[in-house]
């Protein structure tokens, strides 16, 4: 009996030091289970959130936040959602440049 206890003591602590961190930022999976390749007309998008490739997705993923309150996930291959997320990339470098030029100052 002693025995059967200690064996289970040891693997719950076998199983639980060897379990990922658990976190609000930690995600063990990809977060777009589908994409839309469709356009979104400029009008209708609130935000854009690029979520690199990692250990919890294969993929850079592309949520884009609508007007409405809806999130979308884009598909990072469709040539519209490249030139979109180029715009961003330049966007935030371009804006990145002004605010170090200004600290400089």
């Amino acid at each position: 009996m002693k025995l059967c206890i200690l064996v289970v003591l040891g693997a719950l602590l076998v199983i639980i030091n060897g379990m990922p961190p658990i976190s609000r930022d930690y995600n063990t999976h990809c977060r777009c289970l589908q994409v839309e390749s469709r356009i979104i007309p400029p009008d209708s998008l609130k935000s854009i959130k690029l979520v690199p490739e990692g250990p919890h997705c294969p993929e850079t993923e592309v949520i884009a936040g609508l007007a409405n309150g809806e999130k979308v996930c884009l598909n990072p291959r469709s040539s519209w959602v490249k030139k979109l997320v180029q715009f961003v990339l330049e966007k935030q470098l371009h804006q990145q440049r002004g605010a170090s030029s200004k600290n400089k100052a």
